[in-house]
This record gives structure tokens, C-alpha cells and sequence, in this order.
């Protein structure tokens, strides 16, 4: 016997009611599925599949939301419904936001020249959570993707809307002075649970096709080039660069204090991966800086591999210079 969710406020109930409305219909990808939006995909993933290129081409599955992708203008089959659900949730002091997930399923490979059309829903709203961020609400839409008549793939994208566990209704008032919030757990799965492994023992591991011999990272059940599901491991030497990098502004969340530089690391193995470059001020990182692995323990649980640039900034007389 089915059982209705059980909603524990009145905030809930009319949440819920937002459940199964329409976010978008018939709404059209900006550009039909291109080669150089494959290449430019396939380059920042250090993907080098060749069932991506050539005549017969598809497009990587994962890139499935990059068609549907509005851009700063957006999409002009969106419907108010989305936008006034976030509304009642900011409204009630749920103002920060954070992604959390999100899922993709695929019914047939896209092809250059495949143009595409979706249909968006507001496909779940989460009773009420306390969560370390805060307390909110988990609001997931369903994204159905078509080329023609056909279903090609469906997205799902999960956020979570809540009030800053920080935040106290009424005036101001002057508070002790707060422990900073711990920093946010690395999702482990049974796909990349070696790599994390690895971390803790302060050790860099890149995953390798015992197949072809080809080294990828993030963490696979499988080879992307030839398929091949059997893997084992090489210890990263530590070296590397900066491939590229962007500086976090906005959203400032409770662990972390921005402006802070977050980069595509390029390791001398090939595999690129994400991570944070200490050892210089975030404007001073830059697009081919030499980087050199080392292990932050952050608390007494959590170690993440970071890059320390190998030319430091240090101060000589009111001023700085380089250091290696």
C-alpha cells in the first residue's frame, strides 16, 4: 500500500504542490550537437575516446545538459513555475542554494547535426532537512531530452535551498566569535573508493587500463578508450601545471573563505584533475604555473591532495619577490 510523503510544515505543504508542474516545454537547444563543442568538451576532460571524432562521431553521453544550456539569456519556453517555487523558498529564508547531484540516463548516442528540444518538470520537493549547511528543502527537476519524436536521454538536477545554520531571526546582535564549519565531505563510491584510499595514505593514485595502458582520471568502472574493464594503479610523481583556473567569488560558503583559486591541474602523467594552489595569492595563479603535489589535512579526518606552486611569493622589505 502506497503511502503519502509525510510533510512536516506548512512551508511543505505548499512545496509540494509545486510537485509535477511544468519548468519547461518544448523548449529548443540553443545550437544542434556540434564537432566543436565535442572537441572543446573532450579537450577540458582530457578525453581523448575516438568514438568522439571522425565521420561517424557521437557526442561524449555526459555532455547531455550542455545542449540544453540557456546561457545568459535563457530559454524563452521556460515557464514561472521554477522561478516562483525558488521565490516562496527565498521569501521563507532559504536563500543560499548548492547543488548537489544529479543523475542522466541515455536512450540513443547524439551525432553532430542532431538538434534538440526538452521538456523540463519539477519532478520532487524533499520534506524539510537540517543538514550541516543549514535547513532546507532537496528540489529536483526531470529533464527529457528529444531529438524529433525520439527520447534521447533524460537529466535529473538536484539542489538543495536552505537557510545558512548561521542566520538567527530578530536584530543583530553581538555573538562570540564561531568555530569555522567543517569543510564538506568528497562523495565515496565504489567506483573511486581506491583513489580515496590512496589520499589517506597520502598517496596520489591514477587509475590505469590494464588493457591499453591508458591512464584516466577521475576514477572509471571502465575504459573510455578501449572499453576494457579490468584497472589497476600508478603512484602520480607529484608534478605538474596549471591547465587552467577560475577564482570562486560568489557563493561564499560557510567553510571556505573566498576569493579563493580553484584549477584544472594538468599532472606530468597526462590526467588532469581538480584542486586548490596554495603557496601564491589567488590572482598571481596562472595558466601554465609549475605545481607540485602535496596532502592538506584539513581536519582530523579529512586529507585532500592540493598543488603547491613551485614559485612562492615571499616578503622582502614592504614588498615580494619570487622564490623557488
Amino acid at each position: 500500500m502506497a503511502h503519502e510523503p509525510r510533510v512536516s510544515d506548512e512551508l511543505g505543504r505548499r512545496l509540494k504542490a509545486y510537485e509535477g508542474r511544468t519548468a519547461a516545454v518544448s523548449a529548443a537547444g540553443k545550437d544542434p550537437v556540434n564537432a566543436p563543442m565535442i572537441r572543446h568538451w573532450c579537450e577540458a576532460m582530457g578525453d581523448t575516446n575516438p568514438a568522439y571524432t571522425g565521420p561517424d562521431a557521437i557526442a561524449p553521453p555526459t555532455m547531455l545538459q550542455a545542449w540544453t544550456m540557456g546561457g545568459l539569456s535563457g530559454h524563452t519556453a521556460r515557464s514561472s513555475a521554477y522561478d516562483e517555487l525558488l521565490t516562496l523558498l527565498d521569501e521563507s529564508g532559504c536563500t543560499s542554494v548548492v547543488a548537489t547531484d544529479c543523475e542522466q540516463e541515455y536512450a540513443r548516442p547524439l551525432r553532430p547535426g542532431d538538434e534538440i528540444t526538452f521538456d523540463a518538470v519539477i519532478e520532487s520537493v524533499s520534506d524539510r532537512k537540517t543538514t550541516k549547511l543549514g535547513t532546507g528543502y532537496f528540489v529536483t527537476t526531470r529533464m527529457d531530452l528529444h531529438v524529433g519524436p525520439d527520447l534521447v536521454g533524460t537529466h535529473r538536477f538536484r539542489i538543495l535551498k536552505y537557510a545558512p545554520a548561521h542566520r538567527r531571526e530578530g536584530p543583530p546582535r553581538e555573538e562570540p566569535e564561531r568555530e569555522k564549519p567543517p569543510r564538506p565531505r568528497p562523495v565515496v563510491n565504489r567506483d573511486n573508493a581506491g583513489f580515496w584510499e590512496g589520499v589517506r595514505e597520502r598517496r596520489l593514485l591514477i587509475q590505469r587500463c590494464t588493457g591499453c595502458s591508458t591512464l584516466r582520471h577521475p576514477w572509471l568502472p571502465g575504459c573510455a578508450t578501449c572499453g576494457h574493464p579490468g584497472w589497476d594503479t600508478v603512484e602520480a610523481s607529484g608534478t605538474g601545471q596549471v591547465h587552467s583556473y577560475v577564482v570562486m567569488h560568489h557563493p561564499p560558503f560557510p567553510a571556505f573563505d573566498p576569493p579563493y583559486a580553484v584549477a584544472l591541474i594538468e599532472l606530468t602523467e597526462g590526467v588532469r584533475m581538480i584542486s586548490n594552489v596554495i603557496g601564491v595569492p589567488y590572482e598571481e595563479v596562472r595558466i601554465g604555473m609549475p605545481v607540485r603535489l602535496e596532502f592538506k589535512a584539513y581536519d582530523e579526518e579529512l586529507v585532500l591532495p592540493v598543488f603547491r606552486a613551485e614559485e612562492e611569493r615571499v616578503a622582502v622589505g614592504g614588498g615580494s619577490r619570487a622564490a623557488r
